[in-house]
């Protein structure tokens, strides 16, 4: 079964910066492209971030470019996405997914680089105006 479960959010000022994590099982995570969304409070889910398997190709969102950071470690299953400059926009509940082949009655979310789904409770980062 197919297990993703996402940490490290929490409340940070404007400007400050977070580490977000996930640990992946059930599946070959070495072998998986990755993603990270997010949802904002009243609206749909966003995706943020896309890694290859091998770890050395990603892609941003404009929103995003320039200021998160997403990377993998492959011996550890874990997915990582690094916060800085956070801004009040920024607030949002992330969620990490591994891409699917097809969506075969599982939730998933479109990005120029693939489906993703499987995310798991998702963790709050929270940037108060």
């Amino acid at each position: 079964e197919v297990q993703l479960v996402e940490s490290g959010g929490g409340l940070v000022q404007a400007g400050g910066s977070l580490r977000l994590s996930c640990a992946a099982s059930g599946f070959t995570f070495n072998l998986s492209d990755m993603s990270w969304a997010r949802q904002a409070p009243g609206k749909g889910l966003e995706w943020v971030s896309v890694i290859r398997s091998g770890g050395g190709v990603f892609y941003y969102a404009d929103s995003v470019k320039g200021r998160f950071t997403i990377s993998r470690d492959n011996a550890k299953n874990t997915l990582y996405l690094q916060l800085n400059n956070l801004k009040t926009e920024d607030t949002a509940m992330y969620y990490c997914a591994k891409r699917l082949s097809s969506t075969l009655g599982v939730r998933a979310y479109s990005t120029p680089y693939g489906l993703y789904g499987y995310w798991g409770q998702g963790t709050q980062v929270t940037v108060p105006s």
